[in-house]
């Protein structure tokens, strides 16, 4: 397999910041609290997947205060987020990696069934297909690989709602570029979705 590497994107997990549409079921610490846990989840994942070293790309900057007790113990590669809306942060960290020469697999913290195994067979996806989705439920998606770079693919999208994933397929096949549709997955977004938080072994009663 071509050198591949998982980019985590995450807010640090601190109450008022983090899972703000989950505040009204769980409060702002719950929800910060199930944000930290599903942070390092995903971290835990992300290295078992035994890729290139995982890369958390943070905001803020992971050296910043807010950070403080909350980054995953694994060994990670850190950088920054850095400024603009959620394209702008995705479309630098997928460039930056590409111009490294590997491919990218793009994720948040938010879908506990994007295990090792998914990851793996992502990467192993991009090494016949120039870009991989695996869809989420309401509409986005919980990671995107690709291993080439073309800024369409996040600028001008209406991000947070239910037309993420379409018009990034969409932006995907007018560029003529090869794409594996991954299965569909679920985010722990809205309380609506926290019966699966707890499916995950996440245990709300004791946020």
């Amino acid at each position: 397999m071509r050198r591949t590497r998982v980019v985590i994107l995450a807010k640090a997990p601190v109450p008022g910041r983090a899972k703000t549409r989950l505040i009204p079921a769980l409060g702002e610490v719950g929800a910060a609290r199930l944000a930290h846990r599903m942070l390092l989840a995903t971290a835990e994942e992300a290295v078992a997947a035994e890729l290139e070293t995982p890369e958390l790309c943070a905001d803020p900057h992971p050296l910043d205060a807010s950070w403080s007790g909350l980054l995953p113990p694994q060994a990670l590669e850190m950088t920054a987020q850095g400024d603009g809306d959620l394209g702008e942060r995705l479309a630098r960290a997928t460039k930056r990696v590409i111009d490294l020469g590997e491919q990218v697999l793009l994720i948040g913290t938010d879908c506990p069934q994007l295990n090792a195994r998914r990851l793996r067979a992502a990467g192993w996806e991009l090494e016949m297909h120039d870009a991989v989705i695996y869809p989420t439920f309401d509409g986005g998606y919980a990671l995107l690989g690709l291993r080439r770079f073309d800024p369409s693919l996040f600028s001008d999208i209406a991000w947070s709602t239910s037309t993420v994933a379409n018009t990034t397929i969409g932006r995907v096949k007018a560029l003529g570029w090869s794409l594996h549709l991954g299965e569909t997955l679920r985010d722990i977004d809205e309380p609506e979705d926290l019966a699966a938080a707890e499916a995950a072994g996440f245990q709300l009663s004791r946020l």
